[in-house]
């Protein structure tokens, strides 16, 4: 079965009909979410039986100085279809957002090394502590202003 990616615009209608004010909006292939709302929205795209996101390929985080960008890599292997989920976090100071640890298991390591190496924080992981640094360690080593 080949994979392809969905159309960023349907899957936005299709979120909005189920969780109001939880997306931005597409953007060149992209849907943007609201940080607040990366769980529920999350949530949808695991239980809807016509999306069926039951894996999270990775999450990963970038520093554009002024904000970070929260990047969800989604696949469904049921269905043979990918997308692309992105939060943007303004600031520097006080990043959080909901944990997805409750939607797909795997993102457990994941959410705990962006919190370690980039310093947002994933609230409502039931685990949330060092995973590559000692505790204790100050900082986070991947922002673009860590000396």
């Amino acid at each position: 079965m080949a994979v392809q990616q969905l159309d960023a615009e349907a899957l936005t209608e299709k979120i909005e009909a189920a969780v109001q004010g939880g997306t931005l909006g597409p953007c060149d292939g992209v849907l943007w979410v609201w940080p607040n709302k990366v769980a529920e929205v999350a949530g949808f795209l695991k239980s809807d039986p016509d999306l069926d996101f039951n894996f999270l390929n990775s999450i990963s985080a970038v520093d554009y100085i002024d904000h970070f960008e929260v990047v969800y890599h989604l696949t469904s292997l049921n269905k043979g279809h990918t997308a692309v989920m992105k939060a943007l976090l303004p600031g520097r100071e006080e990043l959080v957002m909901p944990s997805v640890y409750h939607v797909w298991r795997g993102a457990d390591f994941q959410e705990r090394e962006i919190w370690d190496l980039m310093g947002i924080s994933f609230d409502g992981h039931p685990n949330l502590k060092r995973i590559m640094l000692w505790e204790g360690f100050d900082g986070h080593p991947l922002r673009k202003d860590y000396l």
